[in-house]
């Protein structure tokens, strides 16, 4: 898959076919405000934690990240770009939306905000226009686990690998950050970071060398705390070729607060 695209590429579609593209900051307004790519309508996709993966708590979601969607403004011809300060793990959390909603025409910016103003490329102040166009795509239900099935895929001894994308602090619950620290069982623990060479992704060379233990073939499942760095690994697997990636919603804020849920 390609889902992600430079910053001499993205200039390139702006200057170009501007009408074709649409462009999501998703960092802070007042970030947005003090300067973003031109073109680009703010939302602060940090807002929208969720960690309810219950079976009503997944169809609140859907009814939400639909509507969030639909509000974006795109067609299914649209190609949709996210970016944030980094190659970081809002911008991936958007394209792990964008797939969910079966829309494939998306990437994210190699480098963020941070790459395109080191180049020097074009910035504007003044704030962009939402364009409502609802979604109505169907769900990829295949990438997103909720906490009963990881739960029973862990029971069984299902063949899966489970990546974990925070620190190694919080892996060994050396720092806290729920009810319970520590990690779902049989995870390894590898640091989104790990993904970086500062602003931006390492070569996929690199990146693959990362992940060299984990089969390409075989069921993935990344976590975080919020979904969020786990978006980040979700794309980069994706993008070296990894065919079953899934994400793990709820994460560590949903598994690590409920006393129900196994713990290493």
């Amino acid at each position: 898959m390609n889902l992600i695209i430079s910053t001499q590429k993205l200039l390139d579609l702006i200057l170009h076919t501007p009408k074709k593209i649409r462009i999501v900051d998703t960092r802070s307004f007042n970030e947005y405000i003090k300067g973003h790519i031109p073109g680009a309508i703010n939302i602060d996709l940090m807002q929208y934690h969720w960690n309810d993966t219950s079976k009503q708590g997944i169809k609140g979601f859907n009814r939400q990240m639909r509507s969030l969607f639909s509000s974006i403004g795109i067609t299914g011809k649209t190609f949709l770009i996210f970016y944030d300060n980094i190659s970081g793990p809002s911008s991936a959390r958007g394209v792990w939306l964008s797939l969910y909603f079966s829309h494939k025409k998306v990437a994210m910016l190699n480098g963020g905000f941070t790459s395109w103003e080191k180049e020097n490329k074009p910035v504007e102040t003044k704030t962009e226009s939402f364009r409502y166009s609802k979604i109505e795509n169907p769900i990829d239900e295949s990438l997103l686990v909720d906490f009963r099935t990881l739960l029973d895929s862990i029971r069984s001894k299902k063949k899966i690998q489970i990546i974990d994308s925070r620190s190694l602090k919080e892996y060994s619950g050396e720092y806290i950050r729920a009810i319970r620290g520590g990690h779902i069982p049989s995870a390894i623990n590898i640091d989104w970071k790990e993904n970086l060479l500062a602003d931006k992704f390492k070569s996929l060379e690199d990146i693959k060398k990362v992940y060299s233990s984990f089969s390409k073939n075989q069921e993935v499942i990344t976590y975080c705390q919020g979904g969020y760095r786990a978006a980040n690994t979700f794309v980069i697997l994706k993008e070296i070729g990894f065919k079953k990636v899934k994400m793990y919603l709820g994460s560590w804020n949903e598994w690590g607060n409920n006393y129900r849920l196994p713990i290493e």
